[in-house]
């Protein structure tokens, strides 16, 4: 599987239920991923899509597993629309969700309506803003030295 169609996957099975925005800021927090200039996903990843997308516990949709329970949301069983590709698109020509900006580095669902800070629990990243269900963290000094 490419890399365009994987990240069309993990848009949807990430973020499907958040609408246009909730997808596009889940996008936006992927390519920052792949853009960021320091830190654990530069060193990592190394400014590698399919990497980022693949990296050991990041996306719970890349786990056919979770808590040694099957994960039938994944994206080896999702299919992507062609809404999904346009926006992996959009993200991969550079587009950028300005409710999350190009620093956001992680999003999380908590299930609840409050966003925990600081996340990760590391203290490498702070609370910035919430899009749906959804809450998204910038990072701190700290996570350069990741």
């Amino acid at each position: 599987m490419n890399a365009r169609e994987l990240f069309a996957r993990m848009i949807r099975c990430e973020a499907e239920g958040e609408g246009d925005a909730g997808m596009r800021a889940v996008a936006t927090v992927i390519m920052n991923r792949v853009h960021v200039p320091n830190g654990e996903y530069l060193r990592t990843c190394q400014g590698d899509l399919q990497r980022v997308l693949s990296q050991f516990c990041q996306f719970t949709c890349y786990k056919t597993t979770v808590y040694g329970q099957p994960n039938p949301q994944n994206v080896w069983s999702m299919t992507p629309r062609q809404e999904d590709y346009d926006i992996a698109d959009w993200a991969l020509g550079g587009g950028i969700y300005t409710g999350v900006g190009n620093l956001a580095l992680w999003y999380m669902n908590p299930f609840v309506p409050t966003c925990p800070d600081p996340f990760p629990y590391n203290g490498t990243g702070y609370w910035f803003t919430r899009v749906h269900q959804h809450c998204f963290y910038n990072p701190t000094a700290l996570y350069a030295r990741t």
